[in-house]
């Protein structure tokens, strides 16, 4: 890694450690650990930096013109963009509109291995059915990112995720 990607690098981790100042993850985790496992996850500086920052914009008031100000990658905030879900938008368009993007699908790929862990995923007996079938839209969206199935077959099979 050259000295150019590794100052971004290193910029979008320090951007995500501010954001995620606090923030926990529903085991009670610190939630910067789920965004780092996700960078490391990746391969290559862009998807590194995406990696670190997929929830920044999402989860926090951190804009795209903050990641950019702070050094990011033009490249890598526009698959954070790609990566930002927007709730006007259903699950499975916002997938389908993020998998042509080399750096976002391989971000999300990621983010999906992490968030359906067997030794992250917390047992929450009033949230059974619903962690449940959250996990399986997860399956779901990997096959479809991975090509192990169709577009018109992987919306399909969504409609019953879409909230």
């Amino acid at each position: 890694m050259n000295s150019i990607d590794a100052d971004a690098l290193e910029s979008a981790i320090q951007v995500a450690m501010q954001a995620h100042q606090g923030q926990r993850d529903k085991s009670g985790q610190p939630y910067i650990l789920h965004v780092l496992r996700v960078m490391l996850g990746v391969q290559g500086p862009l998807a590194q930096q995406a990696g670190v920052l997929h929830d920044t914009v999402e989860d926090t008031t951190t804009s795209f013109e903050d990641l950019l100000q702070a050094g990011v990658s033009p490249e890598a905030v526009e698959a954070v963009r790609l990566l930002t879900h927007d709730d006007s938008m259903g699950y499975a368009e916002y997938v389908c509109r993020l998998k042509g993007n080399s750096i976002a699908r391989s971000v999300k790929l990621s983010d999906l291995n992490d968030n359906y862990r067997l030794d992250r995923v917390a047992y929450r007996a009033e949230h059974a059915e619903k962690d449940a079938a959250r996990i399986q839209k997860y399956i779901l969206t990997r096959q479809f990112l991975c090509d192990e199935i169709d577009e018109a077959n992987y919306r399909n099979r969504m409609t019953g995720f879409e909230s």
